[in-house]
């Protein structure tokens, strides 16, 4: 045994050779064999050269030399003494043996011996193989074997020897022409197994010669071009055998790819006679149209694509593509393909192919180069639609697939000209797949050529032009994935894509108006397509376009514009514009024109401008600009000295000129500033100076109106900066020109600091008088106009309610001198309503127009329409009486003036109101009138309307009327509360009530020394008739205790004001109270029921007027807080209870207690506090009430509630130290910390009410109530913060006195 790391043994000597074999040769020739035999090479080249020998004998000894070489002592000795000396021997065996084993023997040995010299590393010797293919090719050249079986021999032998690559037998072979030329009479042969041998050796002949052969070298197929070409084609119709289809296919391969097919049929003429002789008869009787050779192949390859070898089927489409390809696919082989209808072969291949690349790629390649046969190959096409588009799914899915772009031509080539075979689950599998792909490449998941998105792109438009694409809602979605898709990818990472992206955008766009032409509701795709263009493809467009150097793009990006603009009119392409406009569209334009200087760009940029002129104003509006468009420069400072020019008549310049204004004026409407202001208006001037004798004629008037609107804009900015200076003459000529024209700049958009400099020429003014009562007539007849833009828009009644509540301007006073010329001129009723209702839209519109109306003197206009003939007319006084109350809704009451004027419309109003009532009861236009004397008794507690007020208050009908309106509700007792504001009556009392409200208030102010609210608390003998607008106590409680809640609500208020009025004049004049005890007693037991009620204002109301009633001594009230009064403490424990459960309670809480709060306060206010007070306000609810207080909900009445409970010597200590710690924390959080006014302030700007609602009207009334007691509407308002500091300070302020006493 050796160990692991002992030597290997050393090699045996070589045994040495015998002195000499049986036949006495050499011992040279002797190689001895590891069994201890030996093979002498004579004895054996002597038994393989006879003829004669023994099969037995030749396969023995064969075997025998095969089985030495596989010893390598044995052939080490052979290949470095005796390589060549076997070679003809071997040889001779295949030309002499017909035995297929022998020869399979010999072929092998020959190749055994061949591969041994070739590798062996001692002894490498190439020139054994060569002389093997040198003798074997030149007996095969000889032909002396004349296609015996052992010719078939010798052929394997050659074509196995020819496969070797890794040498170049090529030059070995002597006589090729020979050999070519018997292997070509072996073709003719039936023997489909010779013909397999010969094709196999013809195709590495041919290989091997165009590969290694110089330019030198002769071709030796060539010359036998077509006859080869024939015989091969033949034998591959004819062949059942794979093996020989595969190599027959492979040979024709090589020829094809070297041009014979090509060559042949060039020469077709020429090698008719060459091919007589061998059939040539026979196969032109198999043809049809064209050549023999193309009908020929075409049959040839219908075999092997049949073959159920998938190598075969591969080898043949290779076959067919290189056979198109390198003939350059001319049109009539294809035609005749196609005709022998290829096509299926190649679509059934596809549908069985299951999706291997090598299959698909071959065949989608060979269908898109027999596409180019359009008419033969639709058919076959339509045929095989479905299996495309399986393909299409599985090439989609794969990074660059190489055919991904033929398939996609293919399905666009369908779908276009076959449109009635596809289905629609077909046709949405496709727009699915194409969204897929696009998709796809944005996420980086696949790689997507130029070729390849281009081609995606088209076929999105084929599918889009089918006619059923139409309302179909996936062929929509996927649309809207690819262009979402498209444009994130083009415009960030792959910019080459955007011209295709805008293709597909604009066909999209197209597709998607026809499709909302079909099927209305279908928008959203247009709409998709609009905010790509807003949200993408114009924020790149114009962040980039300075940097942009290939104007194609630019032109792409314009013309998809465009194509929007001229396809669709409606809303949302109008919307688009304005955006377009509104980004500076016409600089960025005229940026274009300056980065490439083309007639290509300048015609584009032009017809963009004029569109946008059709779309902003009209259509034609914009054929001056497209008419002037060959003419005009690129300069904008260009066009304004075209501007400057005397026309003297020139249609030409005359054409360039309107087209500059409209230019300028759409440019300007927007604020794009596209040239400097000074050399816009100079211009502008000296177009004026020039030509004033132009404008004349419908045309003209076009022009003056674009030209006033420019002007005017112009001085606009002029007037702003202060520094721009102007031509008056220009000015007198243009104003001139205007009163002698028909113009209306109203009827146009029209910048917002053109349309007010027009309104602040006071010379203007009666032209533009004519053009309000234009618009005016326009709205009353319901033409409104949709506003555009911000700074620009057609002028409707918004834009002139806004431009006179700035003031400082003629409009107003247009308006007021408008109306008051057609109420003196007779017979205008119908203007004088649309004039009244348009007023009355701008007062609603902008409520500050109103005081700008009253200073021009409207209070006077209205009193002359009341007491004109006009005033007969029903709508004529509806219309009126709707504009005094947005008069008196809206104005301040320092604005109002003109008393005079304001008494006539009062009291024909109320004699109208009177008269109505008298004859017909309440009807809604007397309602109308008494809210509007409402808002006259409101105004007057500001000192305005004072004399129309007393004759309101002191008006005996009026009075009557109220009174009887008031008893008549009184009577109803509990049915009352059936009646609210969704009935009649309930409308009427709480209009009634209303006005009795703001008759207490105005009485105060305009008649101080006629009021005596105590008596209107009196009953019985001592109740004295009312002289003015009011009501008794007792009915108001009556109406307190029944009514419904609004009704509860206006009259608590009432009754409040009179317990104020009472307490007013007795702390002023020190009277002394007289009261029935139980009168009051029942008023306070009305009160006190309405503690707990659920609206605030009333329940606060109520707990005021009993804090009042407690601070009358001398009507010895204080009885209502004995110890048997039981409601009172219940109210007070349901108090301290609330406060003083943890978690205190949140604002709303808080609010909702404020009345109990005040009762609590005016209890402890009392010289005699009810002793149970003590009891409900113990030591341990004080301390829970303020361990629950807190800065976010403090109230002022809690902290006066402290005040006083400090007053009545109920805080210990230690609870005004606690009081103390959070009075202190409400301060810091008061002060960081600030609120919004959302109380009575917040009412400044009032609200829009039209008087045509009444329920509106009502409660914009009970607004203004409210706001005479603002307390529920002052939480967390500024007022209330001042407040609740001052109660704070008070407390600390008595804590302070407290300690200094």
């Amino acid at each position: 045994m050796y160990s692991a790391t002992s030597a290997p043994p050393p090699p045996p000597p070589p045994l040495p050779p015998p002195p000499s074999c049986s036949q006495g040769h050499l011992s040279n020739l002797i190689l001895p064999t590891a069994e201890g035999g030996s093979i002498c090479l004579l004895c054996l080249s002597n038994l393989l050269s006879n003829p004669n020998s023994p099969t037995v004998h030749v396969s023995y000894a064969l075997s025998q030399l095969f089985q030495a070489l596989s010893q390598p002592l044995f052939l080490r000795s052979f290949l470095t003494f005796h390589s060549h000396f076997l070679i003809s021997p071997l040889v001779s065996v295949l030309s002499s043996f017909d035995d297929k084993p022998i020869a399979k023997q010999t072929i092998d040995l020959i190749v055994n011996i061949c591969e041994a010299s070739n590798n062996h590393s001692e002894h490498n010797n190439e020139d054994v193989y060569k002389e093997f293919v040198a003798r074997v090719s030149d007996r095969l050249s000889s032909g002396s074997l004349a296609w015996s079986r052992r010719q078939l021999y010798m052929l394997h032998c050659l074509g196995v020897l020819l496969d070797n690559q890794e040498n170049i037998p090529y030059a070995c072979i002597k006589d090729k022409d020979s050999l070519v030329l018997n292997l070509v009479t072996g073709l003719q042969l039936a023997s489909e197994e010779i013909q397999g041998e010969i094709m196999f050796v013809l195709y590495k002949i041919s290989l091997l010669q165009y590969t290694y052969m110089d330019d030198h070298c002769v071709d030796v197929l060539f010359p036998r071009c077509p006859k080869l070409l024939h015989l091969s084609l033949e034998a591959l119709v004819k062949t059942q055998s794979d093996d020989v289809r595969l190599n027959c296919v492979a040979f024709l391969t090589v020829l094809a790819r070297r041009g014979f097919f090509q060559s042949a049929c060039a020469n077709y003429l020429g090698c008719r006679d060459a091919l007589e002789a061998d059939n040539f008869m026979q196969t032109m009787e198999s043809t049809m149209d064209g050549s023999p050779l193309e009908v020929l192949f075409a049959e040839a390859v219908k075999g092997p694509l049949l073959s159920s070898d998938s190598q075969v089927q591969i080898a043949t489409l290779d076959l067919i593509l290189v056979y198109l390809s390198c003939n350059g696919g001319s049109g009539k082989e294809v035609q005749v393909l196609v005709e022998e209808n290829l096509a299926d072969y190649i679509f059934e291949i596809l549908r069985l192919s299951g999706c291997k690349d090598s299959v698909i790629n071959s065949s989608i390649l060979i269908l898109d180069l027999l596409s180019t046969a359009e008419q033969a190959f639709r058919q076959r096409l339509a045929i095989g639609f479905t299996t495309l588009v399986s393909v299409l799914s599985y090439v989609a899915e794969i990074p660059f697939h190489p055919v991904q772009c033929q398939s996609l031509k293919l399905i666009s080539n369908c779908v276009s000209n076959c449109p009635g075979i596809i289905s629609t689950s077909q046709f949405e599998e496709i727009s699915t797949i194409l969204a897929g792909m696009f998709k796809k490449h944005v996420n980086g998941e696949i790689g997507m050529l130029q070729e390849t998105f281009t081609l995606s792109c088209s076929t999105f438009v084929v599918l889009m032009k089918c006619s059923f694409s139409l309302g179909n809602t996936s062929l929509s979605a996927s649309i809207r994935d690819a262009l979402n898709s498209a444009f994130s990818t083009c415009l960030t990472m792959h910019p080459e894509h955007i011209l295709h992206s805008l293709y597909l955008l604009k066909e999209a766009y197209a597709y998607a108006i026809e499709d909302n032409l079909t099927i209305p509701i279908n928008t959203g795709l247009r709409y998709f397509i609009l905010e790509i263009c807003k949200q993408q493809i114009l924020p790149w467009f114009m962040t980039t376009i300075n940097e942009m150097e290939e104007e194609d793009i630019v032109l792409g990006v314009i013309e998809t514009f465009h194509s929007i603009l001229l396809q669709d009119l409606d809303t949302e392409a109008r919307n688009f514009t304005d955006i377009l406009v509104s980004s500076s569209w016409f600089s960025v334009l005229f940026g274009c024109l300056g980065l490439f200087s083309t007639e290509k760009m300048k015609w584009r940029v032009y017809l963009m401008f004029s569109s946008i002129v059709d779309v902003l104003l009209g259509s034609d509006y914009g054929q001056p600009i497209r008419d002037a468009a060959p003419h005009l420069p690129s300069d904008p400072t260009d066009l304004l000295f075209l501007l400057g020019q005397k026309t003297s008549h020139n249609v030409e310049l005359v054409c360039c000129q309107s087209a500059v204004l409209l230019i300028l004026y759409i440019s300007a409407l927007y604020n794009d500033r596209i040239a400097d202001d000074r050399l816009v208006l100079a211009s502008l001037e000296q177009y004026i100076l020039l030509n004033s004798d132009e404008f004349f004629g419908a045309t003209a008037s076009v022009t003056l109106e674009l030209l006033v609107n420019l002007y005017g804009l112009y001085r606009g900015f002029a007037k702003m900066s202060y520094q721009i200076p102007y031509s008056p003459e220009a000015e007198r000529i243009l104003f001139q020109l205007l009163a002698e024209n028909d113009w209306d700049s109203l009827s146009t958009r029209i910048h917002l600091t053109s349309l007010k400099w027009l309104f602040q020429q006071e010379k203007l003014c009666k032209l533009l008088s004519k053009q309000i009562l234009k618009l005016c007539i326009n709205n009353s007849a319901g033409n409104y106009i949709v506003p555009y833009g911000k700074t620009s828009q057609n002028v409707d009644l918004q834009v002139i309610a806004e431009l006179i509540s700035f003031g400082d301007n003629f409009g107003a006073m247009i308006l007021v001198c408008l109306l008051g010329e057609l109420v003196e001129d007779a017979n205008q009723e119908h203007d004088i309503i649309s004039v009244v209702n348009a007023i009355t839209k701008i007062i609603e519109i902008a409520p500050a127009a109103s005081d700008q109306l009253c200073m021009y003197g409207i209070g006077g206009v209205l009193q002359n329409i009341n007491y004109g003939s006009n005033f007969h007319f029903p709508e004529v006084i509806s219309s009126t009486t709707l504009l005094v109350f947005s008069i008196l809704r809206s104005v301040h009451s320092e604005s109002i003036s003109n008393d005079e004027a304001w008494v006539g419309i009062t009291i024909k109003s109320m004699d109208y109101m009177i008269s109505m009532v008298a004859a017909d009861g309440w009807t809604e236009e007397g309602l109308r009138i008494l809210i509007i004397l409402s808002l006259i008794l409101y105004h007057s507690t500001n000192q305005a309307m004072i004399q129309a007020s007393k004759i309101i208050l002191l008006s005996a009908p009026l009075v009557s009327i109220i009174n009887n309106s008031v008893s008549e509700a009184c009577s109803k007792g509990p049915a009352l509360l059936d009646h609210d504001e969704g009935t009649k009556p309930g409308q009427i009392l709480v209009i009634v009530l209303s006005l009795i409200f703001f008759s207490f208030r105005s009485a105060q102010a305009v008649l101080p020394g006629m009021v005596d609210f105590q008596n209107l608390l009196h009953e019985g003998c001592e109740v004295q008739p009312l002289s003015y607008v009011s009501i008794r106590g007792h009915d108001l409680c009556k109406l307190m205790h029944f009514g419904s809640p609004p009704v509860k609500r206006i009259a608590s208020f009432c009754l409040l004001q009179i317990f104020t009025g009472i307490s007013d004049h007795r702390s002023r004049n020190q009277v002394h109270l007289k009261f029935r005890a139980g009168y009051l007693s029942s008023m306070r037991a009305v009160l006190e029921g309405l503690i707990f009620y659920g609206d605030i204002r009333v329940s606060r109301n109520c707990s005021l007027c009993l804090s009042t009633l407690m601070t009358w001594k001398e009507v010895e009230i204080e009885s209502i807080a004995s110890a048997k009064n039981n409601w009172f403490r219940l109210i007070i424990e349901e108090l301290v209870m609330s406060l003083a459960t943890p978690s205190m309670p949140s604002n709303s809480f808080m609010i909702q207690h404020k009345p109990a709060v005040n009762i609590a306060i005016s209890l402890l206010k009392l010289d005699q506090i009810p002793p149970w007070m003590t009891t409900v306000f113990d030591d341990s609810s004080i301390v829970s009430i303020i361990q629950n207080m807190s800065p976010n909900n403090m109230s002022t009445e809690l902290v006066l509630l402290f005040r006083e409970l400090l007053n009545s010597g109920y805080l210990k200590s230690e609870h005004i130290a606690d009081l103390n710690r959070v009075f202190q924390a409400c301060r810091r959080h008061l002060y960081t910390n600030e609120f919004q006014d959302t109380g009575a302030e917040g009412h400044k700007e009032k609200a829009c009410v039209n008087l045509d609602d009444l329920g509106k009207a009502r409660a914009f009334l009970t607004s203004l109530i409210s706001q005479s007691f603002p307390y529920v509407d002052l939480w967390r308002s500024p007022s209330w913060k001042k407040q609740l500091l001052e109660e704070i300070e008070l407390f600390s302020k008595r804590l302070m006195e407290d300690e200094e006493g």
